[in-house]
């Protein structure tokens, strides 16, 4: 399956976010500079602990701030978010072609979503320096995607390098 070929539909910053919530985020982008937008990204998330708005929003926010963990707690809480509505396996170790050949076509852009959301994962745990688990998921992404459409054999051939170099 071509990950490229889809009609983008259902993307999840179209998505409705429960009230005030969309305020808070613009507040939080609003207030970054001045130190003030953790905040704000907080109450959206209790107001709306599923949405991927508020989980994109804290991701980006922490990675920005050099809050690794933080940032790997949101984006793992977003895969997770993501995972039923295409019926994934609740373990990414798990996930086969098939699972992704199978999903209905008006829901590719939920599987495109979780692909690169498992992505930033395996980008965020390679910066952490757990380079096994990050190799283990872009050697994941690899397998699923044969055509690299995701763009993880580049970040596999960074990893394995990165390992390389260390056992030196």
């Amino acid at each position: 399956m071509d990950l490229l070929d889809f009609e983008a539909q259902g993307l999840y910053f179209e998505q409705a976010d429960a009230d005030g919530v969309k305020e808070l985020i613009a507040a939080a982008a609003q207030n970054y500079a001045t130190g003030a937008a953790e905040l704000p990204l907080l109450k959206a998330y209790f107001l709306a602990p599923e949405s991927l708005n508020v989980l994109v929003a804290l991701n980006r926010f922490y990675y920005y701030q050099h809050r690794l963990e933080d940032a790997l707690n949101a984006t793992l809480k977003a895969l997770a978010v993501i995972r039923p509505m295409i019926a994934f396996p609740e373990d990414w170790r798990d996930l086969q072609g098939e699972h992704i050949s199978t999903v209905p076509a008006g829901l590719l852009t939920q599987v495109r979503l979780y692909l690169f959301t498992l992505k930033a994962i395996g980008f965020l745990y390679m910066r952490l320096e757990n380079l096994d688990v990050s190799q283990a998921i872009f050697e994941k992404l690899v397998e699923l995607d044969s055509k690299d459409r995701i763009g993880a054999q580049g970040l596999l051939e960074l990893v394995l390098k990165r390992k390389t170099d260390v056992a030196m």
